[in-house]
């Protein structure tokens, strides 16, 4: 039998061209905040461990390598599909204001434990997946449930990166996520905080303001990929707008359950 067509081969480690994945029933939607681990970095740097003051000099700013990305908030949006549409079950972003690093780490992989959920994402394949692993190698934590299925799969949709997916797994076609949001006319980031803003914010002590930040892009992450579930024919209109409804009658209770003072707001 002849070869393939160069051209028709797939991608090492791709789905072959009939895969259907089955239906998810749970969805683990989460985001990473982070801050550099300085501690790590001045040994890195040769430096005694404390002097962290020489460490923050000598990154000048630059973007640490992914195994000194401490993990300060995990941001987690969990649904299940019932009743003919997706329904949000909890937002939550617990944070170093509350637990440490290994205990954050510890909390998220007993979420995977339990239902065994697809896992959403936005840039997780780059970014937040690996930085989990190399965090828990750090902190010496066991997280059993990244061997559950197979969410470290390049492109296994166990772990679906919609950052991926919508480029077509293509640098040049990817987009960041408010400005994806912005196109597709939904709730994107807070105003006045992003990813370069997180370390200043926790130097602050403007910790509940990360978790609100981290909370928004959960829950905009989310929208993205329930439109992306109708797009694919997974979702009809009908369920694709209850689902959509479901989102928003949450975020206006967490709304009005939150405190007064427009810090720990969970609507995106």
């Amino acid at each position: 039998m002849p070869s393939p067509h160069p051209m028709h081969r797939r991608r090492p480690g791709a789905p072959p061209s009939s895969y259907a994945p089955a239906p998810e029933r749970s969805v683990l939607v989460f985001d990473l905040e982070t801050v550099p681990d300085l501690e790590g970095l001045a040994r890195m740097y040769g430096l005694a461990d404390t002097d962290t003051a020489g460490a923050q000099g000598r990154l000048a700013g630059k973007f640490p390598k992914l195994a000194f990305h401490r993990i300060i908030c995990v941001g987690a949006l969990t649904a299940r599909f019932a009743t003919g549409a997706w329904q949000v079950e909890a937002i939550e972003a617990p944070h170093c204001g509350d637990h440490d690093e290994a205990g954050l780490i510890r909390d998220f992989d007993a979420r995977v434990v339990a239902t065994g959920p697809q896992i959403v994402t936005f840039n997780g394949t780059a970014f937040d997946l690996p930085v989990l692993q190399y965090r828990a190698l750090v902190n010496r934590v066991a997280m059993p449930g990244l061997a559950r299925r197979a969410y470290l799969h390049r492109y296994s949709e166990a772990a679906l990166d919609l950052c991926d997916v919508l480029s077509n797994y293509q640098p040049g076609g990817k987009m960041g996520l408010d400005a994806l949001c912005r196109a597709l006319n939904v709730p994107g980031k807070p105003a006045g905080i992003d990813g370069s803003r997180v370390a200043e914010f926790l130097q602050a002590g403007r910790i509940a303001e990360i978790a609100a930040y981290c909370r928004a892009d959960v829950a905009a992450t989310y929208r993205i990929w329930l439109a992306l579930q109708h797009m694919r024919g997974a979702l009809g209109s009908d369920a694709y707008r209850a689902s959509e409804d479901n989102l928003s009658r949450y975020l206006t209770r967490a709304t009005a359950a939150a405190p007064t003072d427009g810090v720990t707001t969970a609507a995106a």
